[in-house]
């Protein structure tokens, strides 16, 4: 019997359907135990011996997949597998699937969030008015602002969408020709960043492993403009962003993914940050969604056997 393992740490926590899709397939399966993420070690002593994984984020480097001999499958709970050492897997034989379709309006709809809290300086003011403080801080309109969307694949793309009705311009950089209405492409980057009042980043990974956004980056941004990211921690240079805050010459910023998780940096220290603990795709329904797609992947891997 095939043996398989869940490594997520909240699985089926928003309903039953994906344990009852596994109990119902014949294969043999168990779910962390730990209730966190696990570490590269806990992978190893718990999936040692199991030719399956539904994968979260938690890291399958080189080391990692060498010591998961009878690994076939990688059944990642989301869309990105920049966890997953790509070339080590295919050296074994190993299929990474994904959900790549079910994050595409969490992540949108909380991207758009993110901007007009920014704009109205929504967390700002409900601090305030927790700590019983009647002050009002001048906000912004989103209409009429130019938004710079950096990566244009299908969350980027859903953005664009969502915000197209509070009458904004709408530009984009992607390294592939994308086309849609709606929006203008930017040939490079450093135009984007010059014209917009708002950056948002749907990349994946950078060149190199080196942060997209970095100083120089940052400091062709418009005075006063915004940026927000929900794509990956380590796209926009955390260092240098607090150093454009702090400043002055960004107006603000929001951020759901973070270098190191959990993220306790310097960013915390800013009034005009908005922060969140890595929760775009975190609604009940998205994430039940992706619970029942990787399993469902899975158990027709193995039912195919390819």
């Amino acid at each position: 019997m095939k043996k398989l393992f869940v490594a997520l740490s909240t699985f089926g926590e928003y309903g039953s359907e994906p344990i009852e899709l596994l109990r119902s397939s014949g294969l043999d399966f168990s779910v962390n135990p730990t209730g966190k993420r696990l570490t590269p070690e806990q992978i190893v002593e718990l999936a040692a011996d199991c030719e399956g994984i539904i994968a979260g984020v938690e890291p399958y480097n080189a080391p990692v997949l060498e010591r998961l001999p009878q690994l076939r499958c990688i059944s990642r709970c989301g869309a990105g597998i920049d966890n997953v050492d790509q070339q080590k897997a295919k050296e074994m034989g190993v299929a990474i699937l994904n959900t790549p379709d079910v994050v595409i309006r969490p992540v949108a709809e909380l991207t758009v969030a993110m901007i007009l809290d920014l704009m109205r300086n929504l967390s700002v003011h409900a601090q305030l008015m927790k700590n019983r403080s009647w002050q009002k801080q001048g906000g912004h309109l989103l209409s009429g602002k130019h938004v710079g969307i950096i990566g244009f694949g299908r969350i980027g793309q859903k953005v664009a969408q969502l915000l197209k009705p509070f009458d904004v311009k709408i530009g984009y950089f992607d390294l592939r020709q994308v086309w849609i209405m709606i929006s203008n492409r930017f040939e490079d980057l450093n135009s984007l960043l010059e014209w917009a009042d708002i950056i948002t980043v749907h990349a994946s990974i950078g060149a190199q492993g080196k942060p997209l956004l970095g100083r120089d980056e940052l400091r062709r941004m418009k005075p006063g403009s915004w940026i927000v990211n929900t794509a990956r921690g380590g796209l926009v240079d955390e260092d240098a962003l607090y150093e454009a805050l702090k400043s002055g010459h960004l107006a603000g910023a929001a951020l759901d993914v973070f270098l190191e998780e959990p993220y306790t940096g310097k960013l915390c220290e800013l009034d005009n940050v908005v922060l969140t603990p890595h929760v775009a795709t975190l609604t009940g329904e998205s994430r039940l969604a992706m619970e029942i797609e990787a399993s469902e992947n899975i158990i027709r891997f193995f039912k195919n056997g390819r």
